[in-house]
């Protein structure tokens, strides 16, 4: 039996896993050449690797006659482990087992309604994890989970912070209760940061600029990489944009208990409000034949009557879109993005895409957006449970992190100083 590596010996692999998770080297040859480390040193470490689970030695494919020992490359293993991902919206769920790079190996989509808490709301999550893992047969260990929420987060704790539309969450530690049910190493955050991460990473196309990500769905809200790093804010409230004051009318209430919000004239949930009262009277019979039918409406629905042609519809959304846009004009004036991306389901694309890139550029200062990329989410609605994985990967593989675990060739035993680290 191999000693355990020493501390030293922990440092050097972890930068070793690092170049090679990151395809800068994949040969021991490019592993010398870039770190200034003896033959003798990188072989070992890599077989200490390989050992541990963490890397893997692939056989280099035959080229001409070349004789002698094949060349091998050296691998990162991202079956070793996988990540738990959750995003959770206001009425939704998207749930996803993937790999140690974010890849999914299993994803599902259900209803959900946050108002009914945090303990049933997240027994659901759990649930859906059980059932993803249970799909997947005998999967690797979970190393590591991410999770969303509709809601400013403290993201050091794990912790709801006051939220203004889900007061029964307020203060909850949505970190522990995931702790008690895994020994994996727990992340929580604004699910719209999570989507900005997931674009950011994995849209298309890739620009790699700084990125603004605006959702339009039940709420408002909006999320922000600048130089690839999440921007959160002092307490977790930034990119709240759906409780900006957009009007003074005393009669513009909010769910949030104020007036005068930007949800209140575009949000999904009060284009819902007003269209409902609309199919009631009459006015809109492609939505009163759906809320005979389903007994209420949701923004799908809107969605669906918009593209019908419904000119009730359309004017909603056509104002939607553009006071949201006329007020996303003032963030992008100030962030400077280099792109704007549009998510949030239905209305993401289309009538509602249209008039909110053309608010945007009307309302915008040039120099802000003369070069600006304004394009819908490109995950298919998937972009958050993306962010989940990659932001649980980042934190479990960067070089700090690696130190921390490497020597015991999993992260289980050392969720808790990850999550402090």
């Amino acid at each position: 039996m191999q000693p355990s590596p020493s501390a030293r010996d922990i440092l050097v692999l972890a930068q070793i896993v690092d170049l090679v998770r990151a395809g800068t080297a994949s040969t021991r040859p490019e592993l010398e050449a870039i770190t200034g480390l003896g033959r003798t040193v990188v072989n070992d470490r890599v077989r200490e690797g390989v050992e541990l689970g963490v890397l893997a030695e692939v056989e280099a494919a035959p080229s001409g006659q070349r004789r002698g020992r094949p060349s091998r490359s050296i691998r990162f293993r991202t079956e070793a482990g996988v990540i738990l991902a959750a995003s959770l919206g206001e009425v939704s769920l998207h749930a996803a087992v993937t790999d140690l790079e974010g890849r999914d190996l299993a994803r599902e989509f259900r209803r959900i309604d946050v108002q009914d808490g945090p303990e049933e709301v997240l027994a659901a999550v759990h649930a859906s994890f059980r059932r993803l893992v249970k799909k997947l047969g005998s999967p690797a260990p979970v190393w590591a989970i991410g999770v969303g929420l509709p809601s400013p987060t403290d993201y050091a704790t794990g912790r709801v912070v006051t939220p203004p539309t889900i007061p029964g969450w307020a203060g909850f530690d949505v970190r522990s209760w995931f702790a008690a049910r895994y020994e994996a190493p727990v992340w929580v955050d604004n699910e719209v940061n999570l989507r900005a991460l997931g674009e950011w990473e994995r849209g298309e196309p890739q620009e790699r600029r700084d990125l603004l990500y605006v959702k339009v769905a039940t709420g408002i809200s909006s999320g922000l990489v600048t130089d690839g790093r999440l921007h959160r804010g002092d307490s977790g409230a930034a990119g709240d944009i759906g409780h900006v004051r957009v009007t003074d009318d005393p009669d513009a209430l909010c769910r949030c208990g104020k007036t005068g919000c930007l949800e209140v004239l575009a949000g999904g949930w009060s284009l819902v409000r007003t269209l409902t009262e609309r199919a009631r009277a009459g006015d809109v019979p492609f939505l009163a034949e759906r809320l005979a039918t389903q007994g209420h409406l949701t923004a799908e629905d809107v969605g669906a009557a918009a593209a019908a042609g419904d000119e009730i519809v359309r004017s909603a959304v056509t104002t939607s879109a553009r006071v949201t846009g006329t007020t996303i004009a003032g963030v992008v004036n100030f962030a400077n993005p280099g792109t704007l991306v549009l998510g949030g389901g239905v209305l993401r694309a289309g009538l509602f895409f249209e008039e909110f890139r053309q608010a945007v550029l009307d309302a915008g200062i040039e120099l802000a957006t003369q070069n600006l990329t304004i394009r819908p989410a490109s995950l298919g609605d998937t972009e958050g449970t993306t962010g989940a994985a990659l932001l649980a990967a980042e934190n479990l593989l960067r070089p700090a992190a690696l130190r921390i675990w490497l020597g015991d060739g999993s992260p289980i035993a050392s969720a808790a100083e990850l999550q402090a680290a």
